[in-house]
């Protein structure tokens, strides 16, 4: 296992972020999806995130980053989220006429963690910890 480490710690913090339009609307397309991963990548160095892999459906984005300690994640995801929203309704005016409100991502997000162990070995490898 590769860890990355900072001044006072060692880590491995990987995330699976799934976002998707409002109402389902099927708005994305391949230069959509490049616009938005560029936003992306722009706006989450000031977060401690590097994208690690990024996907599209006409409907929801499936993004891979990796994070540190002290990344602020509901921060990052909702700027995210409000800055690529306003840009992509100005920058692509035929998603306008899907969506008409000023939202382009639903309120909902799906954040989940990846990690090489499943939950149970950890809490087996927990267990057999301590005084023998």
């Amino acid at each position: 296992m590769e860890l990355d480490s900072n001044n006072h710690s060692v880590f491995s913090m990987y995330y699976h972020l799934v976002l998707v339009v409002k109402y389902r609307r099927k708005v994305i397309d391949d230069t959509i999806s490049d616009y938005a991963k560029d936003k992306f990548v722009s706006l989450s160095e000031k977060y401690n995130i590097t994208l690690v892999e990024w996907n599209h459906d006409i409907d929801h984005i499936h993004i891979l980053f990796k994070a540190q300690p002290n990344s602020e994640l509901s921060k990052f995801i909702n700027a995210y989220k409000s800055a690529s929203s306003r840009l992509i309704k100005k920058d692509f005016p035929q998603v306008r006429k899907k969506l008409w409100k000023e939202m382009f991502w639903s309120r909902s997000f799906c954040l989940l963690t990846t990690g090489g162990s499943p939950i149970e070995v950890v809490k087996k490898y927990i267990e057999s910890q301590g005084i023998k």
